[in-house]
């Protein structure tokens, strides 16, 4: 086998390995249960055009396009054509997630930041560590698509009308809610003995307590936004999802979300992206992260 025939291998398997690691980052996010507001496996949570067999059918829908984005962006550096390619790939996933959900947006957010992740991640080399995966995604997301769909989106309009920067600053900032807040969370969790679902769940509500989350904001407004960030505070505030006042205050927090219609969907998405910074930079001998309780 030639050099050039093993690097292509190589790549090609590289590309492979990481659009595993984003679908069952998905998989694995909508299967947390329970989530505020969020489908889940008890059901749609506040969404009533999506259920857990739909983001299931949505997250395999997009194995083919983060495999896509992986080899467009092996070899290259941050550049607008780079930027480019991986946005029309994007879209290209966005189509084959409509058409597994029957039209509904399961994960629109989430292939733009997985996406950029699992460029970062191709292109970082050997040397896989969050914080570079997630600064070589941001260097991608800084230059412009000149190609972006003129309509706006339902976060494009409450980044507009709230002033605030939403997944686009997110992601040309490196990711902070997911490198600096919900990843260290779900870390703290494992070393204090959580259970794997137990440490997930606080990392969603350790987000949840801090971004301006769109989706959030595009379907109650500011006061919304406040009041369930103030709640996800809360549950952490009470020890987190391990302890029975937690627990509880959890509920409560989903009841008030499911029953006004809110569900914290950015916040999901970096859940998603804080578990595929987790699977791609674990140790090569270390067993998969799964729902099996870590005790100590």
């Amino acid at each position: 086998m030639s050099a050039l025939a093993s690097t292509f291998d190589d790549r090609s398997a590289l590309a492979e390995r990481l659009a595993e690691h984003a679908v069952q980052a998905l998989v694995e996010e909508a299967l947390l249960t329970p989530k505020p507001g969020l489908v889940d496996r008890r059901g749609s949570g506040a969404h009533a055009d999506l259920d857990l067999e739909r983001m299931l059918r949505s997250a395999r829908a997009l194995r083919g396009a983060f495999a896509a984005m992986a080899r467009a962006a092996a070899g290259q550096r941050p550049s607008q054509p780079l930027r480019e390619v991986l946005a029309a790939i994007g879209r290209e996933g966005e189509a084959a997630m409509l058409e597994a959900t029957g039209g509904s947006n399961a994960h629109r957010g989430a292939i733009w930041a997985i996406g950029l992740l699992v460029a970062g991640a191709v292109t970082h080399g050997a040397n896989r560590a969050a914080a570079g995966i997630a600064a070589r995604g941001a260097a991608v997301a800084r230059h412009e698509d000149r190609f972006a769909p003129s309509a706006p989106t339902n976060g494009a309009r409450a980044r507009t009308r709230y002033r605030v920067g939403g997944a686009p600053a997110e992601a040309t900032s490196g990711f902070p809610h997911a490198l600096k807040v919900g990843l260290p969370a779900l870390v703290d969790g494992r070393r204090r003995g959580l259970a794997e679902e137990e440490a997930r769940l606080d990392a969603l509500l350790a987000i949840m307590a801090l971004l301006e989350d769109t989706c959030l904001l595009h379907r109650g407004g500011l006061g919304a936004l406040e009041a369930a960030r103030r709640g996800a505070a809360g549950v952490l505030a009470l020890g987190g999802v391990s302890t029975p006042g937690g627990r509880d205050a959890l509920s409560r927090l989903d009841a008030w979300m499911r029953a006004s219609n809110l569900s914290p969907g950015g916040t999901a998405d970096l859940l998603a992206a804080v578990l595929f910074l987790d699977r791609v930079t674990a140790p090569a001998s270390a067993p998969p992260a799964g729902g099996a309780p870590r005790r100590g």
